[in-house]
């Protein structure tokens, strides 16, 4: 794997490039996703549960990642959603980067576990978690749509 040219860094502002960013990798995670725009990626950015994580190969942005840490009644958790890393990047890496970026602030603020979800058609991200010590878990996700 080549991430020597990879960083990995926290998004503190919403801006153009940022938005362009998602623009081009956003419909490679999800078809019906939103586009964001400068107010919504404000708003992620302001939420004091989110850390949005940017993988950069240069100057160009090549992946990103939310990670979330929320108190609940059974204690400090995590969350991982949203990765995606630019398909003319995949490969190298960078979600195993971007994954261990998460894992480390997650465990330093003593959230007792990190979670996330994968489609079964993911092969090749069910590996990559599986092989940074994540494993499936025998529960059901339900979900209900709130907007047609």
């Amino acid at each position: 794997m080549e991430t020597q040219d990879i960083r990995v860094e926290v998004a503190r502002a919403a801006d153009r490039e940022l938005v362009d960013a998602f623009d081009r990798m956003l419909p490679q995670l999800s078809s019906t996703a939103a586009r964001l725009d400068l107010v919504a990626l404000d708003r992620i950015l302001r939420c004091d549960a989110n850390t949005l994580l940017v993988a950069r190969s240069g100057e160009a942005v090549v992946g990103t990642m939310t990670f979330v840490v929320f108190p609940v009644p059974s204690g400090l958790r995590a969350r991982i959603e949203d990765v995606v890393v630019d398909h003319e990047a995949r490969g190298r890496g960078i979600a195993g980067l971007l994954t261990h970026e998460a894992l480390r602030p997650a465990a330093e603020a003593g959230a007792r576990t990190v979670d996330l979800t994968s489609r079964p058609d993911r092969t090749a991200a069910n590996r990559l978690y599986e092989r940074l010590g994540f494993k499936a878990r025998g529960s059901t996700v339900y979900r209900v749509p709130l907007k047609g």
